[in-house]
């Protein structure tokens, strides 16, 4: 049986996105943009950063960070949640791109 995918629409920086992904995912992914939107807000505010393009860079940068320390600070037994934040990783480097 096959995974249903579906395009998900999120705003980043006032900007609209569809990303195609399975059904079950659709939260995370949304969420995961809002934390992004959030992020790249909060650097352009700051003043020290021009272009949208600097700020995708630097907010992704800062998530990545944040993705990395919480593998290395993630049990043992929690290989499923690493995966799944991989996978959360790649979307938000997906649509990173199209920036």
């Amino acid at each position: 049986m096959s995974i249903q995918q579906h395009p998900v629409s999120v705003n980043i920086l006032g900007k609209e996105y569809k990303i195609i992904c399975a059904e079950n995912e659709q939260e995370d992914l949304i969420a995961s943009a809002q934390q992004l939107d959030h992020q790249m807000r909060e650097i352009r505010l700051s003043g020290k950063v021009a272009g949208a393009e600097r700020v995708a860079v630097l907010a992704a940068l800062n998530l990545s960070v944040e993705l990395q320390q919480s593998k290395q600070n993630s049990p043992p037994d929690s290989s499923s949640l690493g995966e799944h934040l991989n996978k959360l990783y790649l979307k938000i480097e997906t649509a990173l791109k199209t920036v």
